[in-house]
């Protein structure tokens, strides 16, 4: 799918895709370039909460992790 870039740098997305993404007038869209790539990424409306919960607690500690593989480095040398 090519959409073209109006003079003014305005571009139209596709109403099947702002339906597939809940892209609504007013909605903030964030453009994250990946080196070539340009994304066009819904914006969270409450990144704070809506991130509350991805970093749960109860797997193992990466501290504890990192110290445990060092201590067995050290034993190594």
């Amino acid at each position: 799918m090519t959409i073209t870039v109006s003079n003014k740098g305005w571009v139209v997305i596709p109403a099947d895709l702002r339906k597939k993404y809940n892209l609504k007038p007013g909605k903030g869209v964030i453009f994250v370039d990946y080196g070539g790539v340009l994304a066009i990424v819904p914006a969270l409306e409450n990144p704070i909460l809506q991130a509350a919960g991805l970093l749960k607690a109860g797997g193992p500690s990466l501290i504890h992790i990192l110290l445990d593989e060092h201590q067995k480095e050290l034993e190594r040398e």
